[in-house]
């Protein structure tokens, strides 16, 4: 059994084609199916049901896949750990981050990161939550930003900052009038929410309880842009959550809440153990100093959502 193998036999679960894995692994596909069948004649297990389409594993090859995942992914730190022994922070890290949070905070760090550190090298993918996760276990990622907290298993989640969340009304609205306002003013509001699958929707609706299509019932729209939202409501129409990030200083139509002000916490996370922690503290470094300090002090005045 050899290192090579496993990484043949995850590139056939992952593409699901012996061809195409052949391509992915840069070897010929009769010289992958061989390898293949050896490790199969050698494990005394059929790791592939032959003649499906797409290729699939069977029950215990689902397992023995697993594991080789985990293998290739040690074996992959002792290359990693050496290479951050020799570079700091050199290499290339490939970093998913939410739609939320992508437009406004990379613009925050993304700069002082590059110029601090100019043989690192960010390969950066906009996903929702679940994707982000499973990239992560499964190697395609290295680095997570997202919302959380998340206590998942295998996961390491390092705190960056916890991010206030805004009622963002249309021109003239009566909440407008009061300096702050409480959740229950906003109980039976028309709402505009996000799609499903983003992590914001379910944190707007635990806030406001009332899902809709800012009370229009023939209307069902899904989003992924904070912004489509804005301009929604700048139309008149309805109300929305934000996050602080996400407003810009000469916008007159939002209002804090009372404290204990809503917030989501904003979390890095990689896979554990993740050996190259001197990008990882860069990183963290980097986005601590970009945010606005008071997101870093929030405790007994905010409620996480």
């Amino acid at each position: 059994m050899t290192l090579q193998q496993l990484q043949y036999i995850v590139a056939v679960a992952d593409t699901g084609q012996f061809s195409k894995a052949a391509r992915q692994c840069h070897v010929t596909q009769p010289t992958l199916t061989m390898m293949v069948r050896k490790l199969e004649d050698e494990l005394g297990v059929t790791i592939f049901q032959r003649g499906s389409q797409p290729t699939r594993p069977t029950a215990d090859g689902d397992a023995l896949i697993a594991q080789a995942r985990v293998v290739l992914r040690e074996a992959g730190q002792l290359k990693e750990l050496v290479t951050e022994l020799h570079t700091g922070t050199a290499g290339t890290y490939r970093l998913g981050i939410i739609p939320t949070l992508a437009p406004y905070l990379l613009p925050l760090f993304l700069a002082r990161f590059a110029n601090e550190h100019p043989q690192a090298r960010l390969v950066i993918d906009e996903r929702q939550t679940t994707s982000i996760l499973d990239a992560l276990r499964k190697g395609q990622l290295d680095v997570g930003i997202l919302a959380g907290p998340l206590h998942e298993e295998g996961l390491e989640e390092i705190s960056l900052f916890q991010e206030p969340f805004l009622a963002y009304f249309p021109p003239r609205h009566p909440l407008l009038k009061q300096k702050r306002i409480a959740r229950k003013d906003l109980r039976k509001a028309p709402l505009w929410v996000l799609s499903e699958g983003h992590c914001l929707r379910d944190q707007a609706l635990s806030v406001c309880q009332h899902p809709s299509s800012a009370g229009h019932d023939n209307i069902l729209y899904s989003t992924g842009s904070i912004e489509t939202l804005k301009r929604m409501v700048n139309s008149g129409s309805g109300l929305t959550l934000v996050p602080e990030l996400s407003v810009n200083a000469d916008e007159k139509n939002i209002r804090r809440f009372v404290a204990p002000e809503p917030v989501r916490e904003v979390v890095l996370v990689v896979r554990r153990p993740f050996v190259r922690r001197k990008a990882v503290d860069a990183l963290v470094a980097a986005i601590k100093a970009a945010v606005p300090k008071e997101f870093l002090a929030m405790d007994k005045m905010v409620v996480p959502v």
